[in-house]
């Protein structure tokens, strides 16, 4: 119905999309309406997913490092990916974080740190979805605060000797390799460490109640060994892992925007089709103030994400502003998300509609890569000069 469209597209934005970009946004929600949608609700259910055969999937599709350039990667633009990112999202949170972790810290990170040798020999495979990288940073007792992470590397002669443990991590269990952080003699650097290297384990994290169609692990590393040239040699301090976070926070900017937008679909379908006292509820003011509200507060995210979009192509990103995008849109899409779930009434708290399963992923957004916290502190330090993290 045309009052459908125009409410989820009040501001007629596709304009604002070349060509290029409107095919890989509409190329991406064809791959994910026929090979994710049908299938979600069961991974959630189970607490799975089939990471690597959708990795290959999105590796035919050049969604891998697709912002990259060089070692098989698509050279796209940052709004392209944040276009497919949005896309992704708008089936689940759990698939976006697949390729956001694989494109936007793992391969990033060998990209913009590592050798060429390196890049050789990694980077290409994560490019097809052959091989599964995760990013090692966050420990058990240092989220926010990763300065403090315990994890270390010792130098035993021409090798590195890595002990630790890093918790949260995706892809962790299935990866092939893994950007791990840690502390030196000479600061934190970062080590490009192959999973089936002796001392490494992963242990898979069970029973969550978010991102169930995800693979999240503990990684562990015990005496492990590493040559010399397993570290990133482009970067020495948190520079490295928080580059890398802002390139994932970019996506997450741009993909809590296809949630929202999902669960507005969703509830004014439902609103259309619900009948009570005789008519459907969206004839109801209440309802329609809901849905007005909702559509007005994805469209202002989207446009938002567009314009820190055309600011990263441009090469004029700040992290600052980074923090604000993510902030703001990941909020929008939790309230969205919640608002959504009210329409549905009891049916929201099934798997027959995803309002609640983007309600429940969203919880883990909201605070991975940054929480909420940290990024109002990093706007205040924008806004005042004053840095009250401490």
């Amino acid at each position: 119905m045309d009052s459908i469209k125009s409410a989820l597209d009040l501001l007629s934005i596709d304009h604002l999309l070349s060509e290029e970009e409107r095919d890989i946004r509409d190329t991406v929600r064809k791959v994910v309406d026929d090979k994710v949608r049908p299938f979600v609700a069961d991974w959630y259910e189970k607490g799975d997913l089939p990471a690597r055969e959708l990795a290959k999937e999105f590796g035919k599709l050049g969604l891998l490092g697709m912002h990259l350039e060089g070692y098989g990667c698509a050279g796209t633009s940052a709004t392209a990916y944040g276009l497919a990112c949005m896309e992704l999202e708008a089936a689940d949170s759990g698939l976006r974080s697949l390729v956001s972790v694989q494109g936007s810290l793992a391969m990033f990170a060998i990209w913009k740190f590592g050798l060429e040798e390196q890049k050789q020999e990694w980077l290409p495979g994560m490019a097809s979805g052959e091989l599964i990288g995760c990013f090692g940073l966050s420990e058990a007792d240092y989220g926010s605060n990763p300065a403090g992470m315990i994890t270390h590397a010792k130098r035993d002669g021409n090798d590195w000797v890595l002990n630790g443990s890093k918790m949260w991590i995706t892809n962790g269990p299935i990866a092939d390799v893994a950007v791990v952080w840690a502390q030196t003699e000479d600061g934190i650097r970062g080590f490009v460490v192959p999973t089936k290297t002796k001392g490494f384990q992963a242990n898979v994290i069970h029973k969550k109640l978010s991102l169930r169609a995800s693979v999240t692990g503990e990684l562990v590393f015990t005496d492990l060994r590493l040559p010399e040239d397993a570290v990133l040699p482009g970067v020495v301090g948190l520079k490295g892992p928080m580059s890398s976070l802002n390139e994932a926070r970019f996506g997450i900017l741009f993909g809590t925007v296809g949630a929202a937008r999902d669960c507005l679909q969703v509830a004014t379908d439902y609103a259309l089709s619900r009948i009570q006292f005789d008519r459907p509820i969206a004839a109801f003011q209440l309802t329609q103030e809901k849905l007005a509200n909702m559509a007005l507060e994805v469209q202002k995210g989207f446009l938002l994400a567009m314009h820190l979009g055309r600011l990263k192509d441009e090469e004029k990103l700040h992290p600052d502003q980074v923090s604000l995008g993510k902030l703001n849109n990941v909020r929008m899409a939790l309230e969205v998300a919640r608002t959504s779930r009210t329409i549905l009434a009891a049916n929201g708290v099934t798997f027959e509609y995803p309002v609640m399963r983007h309600a429940n992923n969203l919880e883990s957004v909201l605070t991975y890569e940054g929480t909420s916290e940290v990024h109002l502190l990093t706007i205040g330090r924008a806004l005042t000069g004053i840095q009250a993290f401490k």
